[in-house]
């Protein structure tokens, strides 16, 4: 009966340490493929976030060529930004785009414009306007150094 016990015994080893190696096999898969999405994820947003930084080049370009109206270049360039959370990081470096974009990015576009009230659209433009003309030299200023914008390495 003791070598039955002893057999037994060995049995129950065998097949926990079995079922011990399927699991830790399983595991490394498991986190093996975990690293694979993870990597693909870094390499999507790394993809996204230089067309993001493509964008803003392209925006600032055309705002010096004069292809883009001032308040329309900052507004999307400003959203750019928020769009890669760099906003507070970059403002300080571009003093006279922030400042135009913190006064006007909360006015409203296209529809939501229309339906405004025309004394309300006017006071909207005269505030815009009157940043405009304040900020423009600096905004251009601001405008040529982002036309060669590289993000720098975030610590």
């Amino acid at each position: 009966m003791s070598t039955a016990i002893i057999i037994l015994g060995f049995i129950i080893i065998v097949a926990l340490s079995s079922y011990a190696t399927f699991l830790i096999l399983k595991l490394k898969q498991q986190k093996k493929r975990q690293q694979a999405e993870q990597a693909e994820r870094e390499v999507t947003a790394n993809a996204k976030r230089t067309q993001v930084l493509d964008d803003i080049r392209y925006i600032a370009t055309a705002m010096i060529e004069d292809r883009c109206e001032i308040s329309e270049g900052v507004v999307r360039i400003g959203r750019l930004f928020e769009i890669l959370s760099l906003s507070e990081r970059v403002a300080p470096d571009y003093p006279s785009l922030f400042k135009h974009f913190e006064l006007i990015k909360d006015h409203p576009i296209m529809d939501a414009r229309q339906a405004l009230p025309k004394q309300e659209r006017m006071k909207l433009d005269l505030i815009r306007m009157k940043s405009e003309a304040a900020l423009e030299q600096g905004i251009s200023d601001d405008a040529k150094k982002l036309a060669d914008y590289q993000a720098k390495a975030m610590h």
